[in-house]
């Protein structure tokens, strides 16, 4: 198998260990175990429920109560439509597997996870892809993407909430959206990774809740916090599901038992962990904000979900280039565009500690200094 580097994950391998302020951090403040029992009102109650288990593999597809909590995420969902996963990366990486044959055409909704693209080409897929634009507020052009669609596709690849834009896509556009892969047939697989963390109080339904071919990935990672568990689901019509187990054998077997125990218990207290995320995100978007409002050379489309935005600048040169120089200057790590395969701009996270972001974006602010006497 020939496949493209990762450009996301080698850049953050390069820094994240050794930046000073990682404002590229797309999780949600990550929180101890200790923090979790704290924050649900159950002090002690995981030692409880670990330390006495016996260390088999458990269920391997996945306990019923973990399976039971990822249902519970969605309104028509059962826990024989679920695979635990090597996080959402691992479920992105088995949804493709199992559905994607040489020569099938696959239609990806572009900038997105490397994933969705990188995979279908390797495995000798005819990718075709529709790019979300800024002028429009990163909405798909739904024309577009009925013209790029065609009886041959088998399937169509979005994220919504997206990464790296922060859009959140309308209900309208949703519902317009499975129109155009019923028509033709299509599988839609949808990366919500980022759901739950829209920035109003409105909820946002899943793929599989609105079309019967539809797919949604998700993990215990960004909304949840708790990206040590390595965990994530795969949530699909029940024949996927079967032909995309008989593939998890050859890789994987199981998920981890304590991770999905541990899982299980913070998916039922979903409601207090989802309530934390997105009063963090309020927070630090606020300071987003005002720091934006106040920096001549940057500017963006405010994001309306998920932890991610991109902030387009008015130097002239290469994101790579000025994230590498920033690193250099200013120990301030943030993503360059280039590794979504978009100029002038540089993807920020901002779900982390307040204290963090302000620091980090004080420290940008700094280095953005010497550009106030150049010309774009």
């Amino acid at each position: 198998m020939n496949i493209k580097p990762f450009g996301v994950e080698r850049w953050m391998d390069l820094y994240e260990t050794t930046c000073k302020y990682n404002i590229a951090e797309t999780c949600v403040d990550s929180m101890s175990l200790r923090d979790l029992e704290q924050l649900v009102g159950e002090p002690g109650t995981l030692d409880s429920l670990i330390f006495n288990e016996r260390m088999t593999y458990g269920e391997i597809p996945g306990s019923h109560k973990f399976r039971e909590g990822v249902a519970s995420l969605y309104k028509n969902v059962e826990p024989d439509q679920i695979l635990s996963t090597n996080g959402a990366i691992g479920a992105n990486f088995l949804a493709l597997y199992t559905l994607v044959n040489p020569g099938d055409e696959v239609v990806v909704i572009v900038p997105t996870y490397q994933q969705h693209t990188s995979i279908p080409e390797s495995l000798g897929a005819n990718v075709k892809t529709v790019w979300l634009q800024r002028n429009k507020g990163f909405q798909p052009d739904l024309n577009e993407l009925r013209e790029t669609v065609t009886p041959e596709t088998k399937l169509i690849c979005f994220n919504n909430p997206n990464n790296p834009t922060g859009a959140l896509i309308d209900p309208e556009t949703m519902q317009q959206i499975v129109k155009i892969a019923r028509e033709q047939d299509a599988w839609l697989l949808c990366d919500e990774v980022y759901r739950h963390l829209n920035h109003d109080d409105e909820y946002a339904p899943s793929v599989v809740d609105l079309y019967e071919k539809g797919i949604s990935t998700g993990s215990m990672s960004k909304v949840f916090s708790l990206a040590g568990l390595r965990l994530g689901w795969l949530v699909a019509p029940k024949e996927l599901i079967e032909a995309a187990y008989d593939i998890r054998h050859y890789n994987m077997i199981s998920c981890g038992k304590i991770d999905e125990i541990i899982g299980a218990f913070a998916l039922e207290h979903k409601d207090k962990i989802i309530a934390r995320s997105r009063a963090i995100l309020k927070e630090n978007l606020e300071i987003l904000d005002e720091w934006i409002s106040n920096e001549p050379h940057i500017d963006y489309v405010r994001p309306k979900a998920g932890t991610t935005a991109l902030l387009y600048y008015d130097m002239d040169l290469s994101s790579t280039e000025l994230c590498h120089d920033l690193m250099a200057k200013e120990g301030v790590m943030l993503t360059p565009g280039d590794c979504f395969d978009m100029g002038r701009c540089l993807r920020i996270g901002y779900a982390f500690d307040p204290k963090d972001l302000r620091a980090g974006l004080e420290a940008f602010g700094r280095y953005l200094r010497k550009y106030d006497h150049t010309e774009a």
